[in-house]
């Protein structure tokens, strides 16, 4: 890609290395065991907690990297670019470890976040409902304290490592006449009584990601678990909520320029009707057009992680940064499996893989609906 970049510093250029091997080594031979097991291996977790590439941005007093945002995003770019999925590492790290290290307890920190960074702890969070989904204030999980406990009640959806998770960072009820104000975020170690997990739910894309439902039958945890204030959770999640589609974005922009550097090559080398399909000017025409999208979603989300970086990066502007990278990549891809032709149809081909994999990005983390009405409350 004929971009220059900036944003990165040498040090992060220095860690792309290393997670290029890593993921060379120890993810990319073990893609087709996970697909067929539907979840990653807990072994794997370790060796990238063993060689830092959990928890990038956690200080390192609880073991994780001391690092900023430009580490997980050079993480998240090769993963794209690697063809990777199933580790749910950037959930794990840049999504749900943020909020234990942001507004947990100095207690809560000590006693959880070392086993998180070291990949011994798996997390998930549990948002997304069967009867709600992107809006976490009709969430109907309950938490009903007594004494000096509180009694979850419901259940969860479409959770990612909701397999292997060993600590699950609830979004709860604590007062459900309340709105937003009456969500609480509680963690909920999975060998509660009551806890009980789903099924593992079977998706069109990503089938190593351990995405299940989770049950929770009055499952007792001390008050010491609640991150953070009683009925602060919504505004806890809003916090959080501008980096994760921010990370949506950046692996969104990297899978577009991979995509278009095989579909390149692809069609310089098949051939049809005695010239290879790159010699058609409608080839060449189509993927002018995806070229000069990915310049501009590069540009753009480079702008706004530059901007994260200095923690400048404001819920509008993530919102648009998920919005144009994932849609961009959504209309590129459907343009370039049909440049494959049956091709683009076999998921032994990246961009049939990219196809069935990014359909999500356009849904998780808030869909595409919702942040068109983010973005049009500031116009």
């Amino acid at each position: 890609m004929q971009v220059t970049r900036t944003v990165f510093r040498d040090d992060h250029e220095m860690f792309r290395t290393t997670v290029r091997r890593f993921l060379e080594r120890e993810c990319v031979p073990r893609q087709a065991a996970w697909d067929k097991a539907g979840a990653v291996d807990r072994e794997t977790w370790l060796k990238a907690g063993r060689e830092g590439l959990l928890c990038i941005t956690l200080p390192t007093e609880y073991g994780g990297g001391g690092g900023d945002f430009g580490h997980c995003a050079i993480f998240n770019e090769e993963v794209a670019r690697a063809g990777v999925s199933g580790p749910g590492f950037g959930v794990h790290s840049d999504i749900i470890a943020p909020y234990i290290n942001r507004i947990g307890s100095k207690e809560q920190k000590q006693r959880w976040l070392p086993k998180v960074c070291s990949g011994e702890a798996i997390l998930a969070i549990g948002m997304t409902e069967p009867g709600t989904g992107s809006d976490l204030k009709a969430v109907r999980t309950t938490a009903v304290r007594e004494g000096d406990e509180y009694v979850i009640n419901g259940s969860k959806t479409f959770i990612s490592n909701g397999l292997n998770a060993d600590l699950i960072i609830m979004v709860c009820k604590t007062d459900p006449s309340a709105g937003s104000k009456g969500v609480s975020l509680i963690m909920v170690e999975a060998d509660r009584e009551g806890f009980r997990r789903g099924r593992k739910l079977d998706k069109v894309g990503q089938h190593a990601q351990d995405t299940a439902e989770l049950f929770f039958d009055n499952v007792r945890v001390p008050v010491g678990n609640r991150l953070g204030e009683e009925g602060k959770g919504f505004a806890y999640l809003m916090g959080e909520l501008p980096q994760e589609r921010l990370s949506i974005a950046v692996s969104a922009a990297a899978k577009l320029e991979v995509c278009l550097e095989h579909t390149i090559n692809y069609v310089k080398e098949r051939k049809a009707f005695n010239q290879t399909v790159w010699d058609f000017q409608n080839t060449k025409f189509k993927l002018a057009d995806i070229k000069a999208q990915a310049v501009a979603v590069r540009l753009m989300v480079d702008h706004y992680l530059a901007e994260h970086v200095r923690r400048r990066l404001t819920l509008e502007e993530a919102a648009i940064a998920k919005l144009y990278a994932t849609e961009a990549l959504g209309k590129a891809l459907d343009e370039m499996v049909q440049l494959h032709g049956g091709y683009g149809y076999m998921l032994e081909y990246p961009v049939a893989r990219a196809f069935a994999d990014s359909r999500v990005t356009r849904i998780y983390g808030g869909t595409s609906e919702v942040m068109r009405d983010l973005i049009s409350r500031k116009m």
